[in-house]
This record gives structure tokens, sequence and C-alpha cells, in this order.
């Protein structure tokens, strides 16, 4: 089983601004795949706090997640996420949480990278993401995979305000444009990482 979890803030508000990202490309990926995958429609699991969806691929099962906390408090929702679907008894400790762990995809905006650039880390600290930060405290582990999405503007761009309200702003008409582009190339990378496995698709995107 394959766990998919993109990350934003819940509500209309906060729709389509930069810290939302993640969960527009869970969306995207849902939408545009839901015949390959036949994933259902997301539900509010109210067990998992979080939006959920799901499916199959070559005889695995996937789940894509929303967490309905707010980004700060990501951890919570992950955490009973992880703990129900990726779940392994009959296996050594340490190979269960090797395994759990492997299968776990966090999706996310990345302030200290253009946007436009994906790149797909593992056992990496948070770098100040709070939601991030949220899932490493609340699973006592970072090693787990991460696809961080750009959200900084490449033009000389100088920050008028605290990172905390740039984050939930929205991106303007020339980032939009940008954006549709990520987006793609983000779900394409999910699906090579399912198709071909998350090593093989680093290689591909980390350049």
């Amino acid at each position: 089983m394959i766990l998919i979890i993109g990350l934003g803030n819940p509500g209309r508000k906060f729709e389509k601004t930069r810290h939302n990202l993640g969960f527009q490309i869970i969306d995207e990926f849902q939408k545009k795949n839901r015949k390959v995958y036949n994933f259902s429609d997301f539900k509010f699991g109210k067990k998992f706090l979080a939006l959920i969806s799901k499916g199959e691929f070559n005889g695995e099962k996937i789940i894509l997640a929303k967490p309905q906390t707010f980004m700060n408090e990501s951890g919570k929702s992950v955490k009973i996420l992880t703990n129900h679907f990726l779940s392994i008894r009959n296996n050594s400790a340490m190979a269960r949480i090797s395994r759990m762990f492997k299968n776990l995809w966090v999706i996310h905006d990345d302030i200290d990278l253009p946007i436009g650039k994906i790149k797909i880390v593992k056992n990496r600290g948070a770098a100040g993401h709070k939601g991030v930060q949220s899932i490493i405290d609340e699973l006592k582990t970072k090693n787990f995979f991460r696809f961080r999405i750009g959200i900084k503007p490449t033009t000389n761009y100088k920050l008028q305000t605290t990172i905390e309200k740039f984050v939930l702003q929205k991106f303007n008409k020339e980032e939009e444009k940008i954006l549709k582009g990520v987006i793609k190339r983000t779900c394409q990378a999910i699906e090579i990482a399912l198709k071909e496995g998350v090593e093989k698709t680093m290689s591909k995107y980390n350049k």
C-alpha cells in the first residue's frame, strides 16, 4: 500500500494559496488518473482528520489524503493515517518501520526552491516548513519521501512580508502559468514513482 499525502490548509479562504500547493497537486493527480487507478471521490474520514480517496494500481492499494487539520498540525492526521494504512504486524520492528515509511510520500510547497522546481528527498529536515516539522515530530522520524515543490519567485523579488504571511498569498498571473506546468510534472513524477520506484524518479527529477 502507498500513502500519498498532500499538505495544505482546509477551507475556501486558503484555496490556491502557495501553502496549499500540496492539495492542488493531489486533486489534479486524482482527477487525471481517476479511471487509471479507479480512484474514489474524496470523502472526509473523521477518524483520520483527512479527506481520503482510494485507488489501486497493479494490485497495490493507493491512498490519497488531504489532512484537514491546519498546516502546523499536519502530523496529527499523518500519524493516524500511517498507523492505519501502513502498519505491518508480521515482520520485525525495524523492518516494519522501514517499510512503513518507505511507502509514505508527502507533497508540499517549499519556499527554498524557485517556482517550477521539483525536488524529491528522503531523510531530510523540515527546513522551517511547519507542516513537515509537525509530521517529523509526530512520527519521530524524517525517513520518508517528500516531493518538494518550489514556490519562491524566480524574478528579482524581495520579500515584503513575513514568510508566514507570504505562504498564505495566492500566486500572481505570471506564476499561475508556471504553476500549471509544475503541477503537471509533479503528477507525472508520482506516476513514475508508482511504476518504477521513488529512487529512480529522484534521479530523473533531482537535476
